[in-house]
């Protein structure tokens, strides 16, 4: 009697820890998969990182005084309209 209580510990603790492993292996499969997603997606709500690159070198000639402030805006709004 004792084997088998013995035996089921042992079997119910081997059954646990397997579910533990398929759950963290279930997780971690999620978690590349969402990786992956953001990693495809568009940075900043749907900027590309060309934009991105063109509105900061647009933001230093602004502040480097070669274009004005109506320059630099309108500049700007062309930029984002082209989403």
């Amino acid at each position: 009697m004792r084997a088998a209580m013995v035996g089921g510990a042992g079997y119910y603790a081997g059954k646990k820890i397997q579910e533990g492993r398929e759950a963290d292996a279930d997780r971690d499969a999620r978690l590349d998969e969402v990786e992956t997603q953001q990693a495809a997606a568009p940075a900043a709500g749907g900027m590309s990182n060309d934009m991105i690159d063109q509105l900061g070198k647009l933001g230093q000639l602004h502040e480097q005084g070669v274009l004005t402030d109506d320059e630099f805006a309108a500049q700007k709004q062309k930029l984002l309209e082209s989403t």
